[in-house]
């Protein structure tokens, strides 16, 4: 008497039950275990009727694809693991340079020398830097004239439209306007800061800036 067959799906059943986050161990288990189901197949098959070539096939390959899969995922997991390694020594470099990050704070230095900088949407015929002091009273405007798309720098010397020099320790911001054909130009206004250190987390990468705090590696515009 004919023993029945051991049905081929549970043996793609058995292979779809396991994760794909297995490691190789799990692995080599999963196929430890569909070798004994086809091996069993095989032997208890009906004589009258074996197993065609096509089905033994398409077992075979469908084990094949299972592994193919867990190896493409070690892969790419090893390819991720590299990349945010060089990442992560790449940004450790940053500490201690200088960085464009959005923001209208706008620092003096003990030489008096104060450095801003925007972003321009489109190129812009007349631009205006107006400077603030910590009462939002305007005592410096700079005329820069006609600027290009993206990223432009301007320095300031510190002084008011008087000629008097302002004191380092002040508090300063300032404020955009740029201008083409009569029409307001958008302009993002850019701040120099210090990298102080850089931050791994689950989510990303961050760098600790001296006055901005915390913020992305992708919200830095330039570097210095």
């Amino acid at each position: 008497m004919a023993v029945s067959a051991v049905q081929h799906d549970s043996l793609f059943a058995a292979l779809n039950g396991a994760p794909g986050e297995q490691s190789r161990s799990g692995m080599r288990e999963v196929e430890d275990r569909f070798l004994k189901l086809l091996v069993t197949q095989l032997r208890n098959q009906d004589p009258m009727n074996p197993m065609e070539n096509a089905e033994l096939t398409m077992q075979l390959a469908q084990m094949s694809t299972v592994e193919g899969i867990n190896k493409l995922n070690a892969g790419l997991e090893a390819l991720m693991d590299s990349y945010r390694a060089s990442q992560t020594l790449q940004a450790a470099g940053l500490i201690g340079h200088q960085v464009f990050v959005e923001g209208d704070r706008l620092a003096l230095s003990s030489e008096g020398m104060g450095i801003g900088g925007m972003d321009l949407a489109q190129a812009a015929a007349k631009v205006r830097v107006s400077i603030l002091d910590a009462t939002g009273a305007v005592v410096r405007k700079l005329d820069l004239g006609d600027l290009p798309a993206g990223l432009s720098r301007f320095v300031w010397d510190g002084r008011d439209d008087s000629g008097a020099a302002l004191s380092p320790a002040g508090s300063y911001r300032f404020a955009l306007n740029a201008e083409l054909d009569g029409k307001a130009v958008k302009a993002t206004a850019l701040t120099l800061d210090e990298v102080y250190s850089v931050i791994t987390e689950g989510t990303g990468m961050s760098l600790e800036l001296a006055h901005r705090g915390r913020l992305s590696l992708d919200q830095v515009r330039q570097i210095f």
